[in-house]
């Protein structure tokens, strides 16, 4: 017996404009919305809608070609109707395709001229034998879909209706229930392929007991984790569904790899032991959570930032007067009493080994080396320097972090220097500490308070990492123009080193001896090539230089330099 269909009327459509459409095969009878943004996918449809609004739909083998050729399609596909075309203002269509019938396309052919694909096609026949065996088929595979619409609840209830109807019509009824089955494409393209009704419904039915079977097990896999959980533990309803699924695979989460190799790099940063716990109780509730949850993410971030800092690892003091002495003399000129005071430090360190180390504060007009001289004490005593500005900052924060209630949270400026430099005693040079200021957020010149008292700073706690943080092994170092803008209280914590400005003669000498043979090797050139004589110094500092410091000196004869080597180069022109 045929099948009644609109074949009759679309056989003389023996070419036709072909799309090819990723993850879904298109069903007679069945309904598509489908956006379209392939540029020959779109001149398909324009061709279409310039003729009888038929297209030939079929799948791509795989989804993510973009540009299928050939033989990367399905050659049996769908004839479609182009119900509804929408042109969006992104140059996309949005169309809705009615499927009619089956179409094989005998032979694919690119048009260059229209920059899209058409097919020759043929319409395969469906002829079929009405039998009892056939009719209870039917009614089985019915029986079975209703289950599966039940357990599943992905099928719409009057779909499952109007199945009734089309019992008498075993092709139309196979082929609506073929397109709301949860199969891959391959399966479905079989589907399609099948032209013998009775192969065709016995494949439905195969595949929908294998479906319903599927069902059944998540349900059992609901189940079992409905009767692990208790109700103040349902926000971990989608964690424990998942280990159950995982149970009956048999298999191992990434997830629980990543927590397996957190615990190893937990022990391996040898924190204390409240670091420990702390990271310990974090990992623990990270296990709980869905891996890609906002809350898991700000556990990881939490347990990167405990991992990454220097809990245990610190440089190995170089405990040499001599060589010390050399270097200090080396960089700078003068500085006598900050010098002393190092090597006084780095003398009481031989003879203990738990010293813990001074707050220096170096107070002075700008340009007489205060800065600079912190980088030469970390090279003196083999340590590592990091340095932290704190000229303007007037947010608390910004010393002890932000507590973790926060979004976005991070560690304060002090917790983070210690991460950059991976060192748990380097020197930390803290500059122009007198240029903070005070605002609505709090004081941050009170928040330093803890840094920076030797008493305190072994048990400094950031109030993001919320446990305790040693500062004790840290030399910190302050720098500040003048003692107005410091706290008594941050004064009383901090060793005062005064620096004078320098005289002229001074800096004639710092200018011959330390600044210029800088300021030789960093423009390239050897000792000798560009001079500078006392008097043209001596003029420099009193006509174009009005500090204690020799910041602007510097400045100044860096120019000077610059024009020699303008001069030499300008000599060497050919003429």
């Amino acid at each position: 017996m045929p099948e009644p269909s609109e074949q009759t009327s679309v056989t003389r459509l023996s070419t036709l404009p072909l799309i090819a459409v990723r993850d879904v095969v298109v069903f007679p009878h069945m309904s598509l919305p489908l956006s379209v943004g392939r540029v020959k996918s779109i001149r398909a449809l324009e061709e279409a809608m310039s003729g009888p609004k038929m297209v030939l739909a079929v799948a791509q083998r795989d989804a993510r070609v973009e540009d299928p050729q050939e033989k990367e399609v399905y050659h049996l596909g769908t004839l479609c109707e182009i119900v509804q075309y929408l042109k969006m203002p992104d140059g996309s269509l949005k169309v809705f395709l009615q499927g009619i019938v089956r179409a094989q396309a005998d032979r694919l052919f690119f048009a260059a001229d229209k920059n899209c694909w058409f097919a020759e096609v043929s319409y395969p026949s469906e002829a079929w034998k009405d039998s009892v065996e056939l009719k209870v088929l039917v009614k089985q595979i019915h029986l079975a879909f209703e289950e599966y619409a039940r357990i599943g609840r992905r099928v719409p209830q009057d779909l499952v209706l109007s199945l009734q109807q089309m019992m008498p019509s075993p092709s139309r009824f196979a082929d609506t229930i073929a397109a709301h089955l949860n199969v891959p494409v391959p399966e479905k393209q079989k589907l399609l392929e099948s032209a013998a009704i009775k192969a065709r419904l016995e494949q439905i039915l195969t595949l929908l007991k294998g479906e319903i079977e599927i069902l059944n097990l998540e349900g059992k896999i609901h189940s079992r984790v409905r009767t692990q959980i208790s109700k103040s533990q349902k926000e971990y309803y989608l964690n424990e569904q998942m280990k159950a699924i995982q149970k009956e695979l048999r298999q191992k989460d990434d997830t629980a790899k990543e927590i397996d190799e957190l615990r190893v790099k937990v022990k391996r940063a040898k924190m204390p032991k409240p670091a420990e716990e702390a990271c310990d109780k974090e990992i623990s509730r990270l296990e709980k959570m869905m891996p890609f949850s906002p809350e898991a993410t700000v556990c990881r971030t939490y347990l990167d930032w405990m991992i990454s800092l220097p809990w245990s690892r610190r440089t190995k003091d170089r405990i040499d007067l001599e060589r010390a002495r050399r270097i200090l003399d080396e960089d700078h000129f003068g500085l006598k009493k900050a010098k002393e005071r190092i090597l006084e430090y780095l003398a009481v360190r031989k003879f203990t080994k738990r010293l813990k180390g001074p707050i220096l504060c170096f107070v002075g007009p700008p340009g007489v080396g205060k800065t600079s001289l912190g980088l030469s004490i970390a090279r003196a005593l083999g340590r590592e320097f990091v340095r932290m500005s704190l000229g303007g900052v007037r947010d608390e924060a910004e010393i002890r972090g932000h507590r973790r209630t926060y979004i976005g949270s991070l560690p304060g400026r002090v917790i983070k220097s210690m991460k950059r430099v991976k060192s748990k005693n380097p020197v930390f040079l803290l500059d122009e500490i007198d240029k903070m200021g005070v605002d609505w957020r709090g004081d941050p010149a009170a928040a330093l308070l803890e840094v920076l008292d030797p008493e305190q700073n072994s048990t400094f706690v950031d109030h993001y990492l919320d446990t305790e943080f040693d500062l004790s092994e840290v030399l910190f170092i302050c720098t500040a123009n003048t003692l107005h803008g410091i706290p008594v209280s941050l004064q009383d914590r901090m060793e005062m080193i005064r620096f004078s400005g320098y005289t002229e003669m001074e800096k004639v000498f710092i200018v011959k001896k330390y600044l210029l043979p800088k300021l030789l090797v960093e423009h390239g050139l050897k000792r000798g090539q560009v001079k500078i004589d006392d008097a043209a110094i001596i003029r420099v500092i009193r006509e174009y230089t009005q500090e204690a410091g020799v910041r602007n000196v510097q400045r100044e004869a860096a120019s000077l330099v610059r024009k020699g080597v303008k001069a030499l180069v300008e000599k060497k022109k050919p003429s």
